[in-house]
Parts: C-alpha cells; structure tokens; sequence
C-alpha cells in the first residue's frame, strides 16, 4: 500500500500493491500496521457496503456529528464513482473546501478520509458496489446531510438530475451548518 497524495491534512489516496497473474489478482484492502506506518490510526469497527444499480445515483453528503463522528475507509469494489469530501474542520485553514476523486475497480484505490469531513458520492455506471469501514457505529441521531447542490461549496459533480434518497433531497444547507469540529 502506498501514499499517491494527501491534498488536504489527513485526507489520503492510497493504492494497494496488487498481485496479478492468470488466476486473477490479489490485494490486502487494509492492513493495520500498513496503515499505522502511512499515518492511520482509527479502529474501524463496522463495514458498510452499498449497491446502485444505475448510473447517476448521488449519496450525500453525509457525516456524523460527535460524540459519533466517523472516520471512513472507501473503495470501489465494483463499477466506478466520483468521490466527493468536503471539509468541516473549522480551524483547518481549508474549512469548506471540496474535493473530488474518481475511484473505480480497476485503479483499485482507497480514500481515507477522516473524522471531520462531509463525503458523498455519484455513480459513473450501473451496479455500483461501495465499500467502506468506519471507526464508529451508524447513530441515526448523529447522522447530518449538507446539500449535495449546495450554491456555496459549487461541487461540480456533473450531473443534473441524480437519484437521490428522501434524506439527501432534504438536506440542510452548508451555511445554515454550525461546525462541531
């Protein structure tokens, strides 16, 4: 597993070593001691794992708020995504900013994005598999969604009608949003 880039502070894009031959191929998806050298530390403690069936569905933005924030571990298992993050971290020096990375089954990357961050995502195909570890347990109470079309943080996400969730067509604005972290 190597870094590729950190472009916020604890914001990381990893890729596996993967192993290849005729059979297929091979890659540790997480390693704690691997992870502990590149500078994580969390305890995941509960994988989550979504389907989206068809391209265009929007997931986000979401993020917990303390006393249950989560760390998250993402990756595309199958089909590929544009992978958004939105930091929320008020003394970050990079409060509000967005960015994007298109994560998909053949670059086989990881995102890590830490506690303090709004992450979402939108489907580039049909049957859409997306894995991701959390450091803390789903809190319905905890759970927040900033709106994905949000006018302030101008996320070029590409598409004009996505599938959204009740929930996500719902969600609060980021200035009516009070920062816990």
């Amino acid at each position: 597993m190597k870094l590729v880039l950190e472009p916020l502070p604890g914001l990381k894009l990893l890729e596996p070593t993967v192993f290849e031959d005729s059979r297929g191929y091979f890659f540790e998806s997480f390693s704690a001691r691997v992870f502990k050298e590149l500078g994580i530390e969390d305890r995941f403690i509960q994988d989550n794992q979504s389907m989206s069936a068809q391209k265009g569905v929007l997931r986000g933005l979401h993020f917990q708020n303390t006393p249950h924030t989560q760390s998250k571990l993402v990756r595309v298992i199958q089909g590929s995504v544009l992978d958004v993050v939105v930091d929320l971290r008020k003394e970050s020096g990079s409060y509000g900013v967005q960015k994007s990375f298109v994560l998909d089954d053949k670059s086989r990357q990881l995102l890590y994005v830490p506690k303090g961050f709004a992450h979402g995502f939108l489907t580039l195909e049909a049957n859409t598999l997306f894995s991701y570890k959390c450091s803390d347990f789903y809190n319905k109470d905890s759970e927040v969604s900033i709106q994905w079309n949000d006018p302030d943080l101008d996320i070029p996400w590409d598409v004009e009608n996505p599938i959204l969730s009740d929930k996500d067509r719902k969600a609060m604005s980021f200035k009516d949003f009070v920062s816990p972290f």
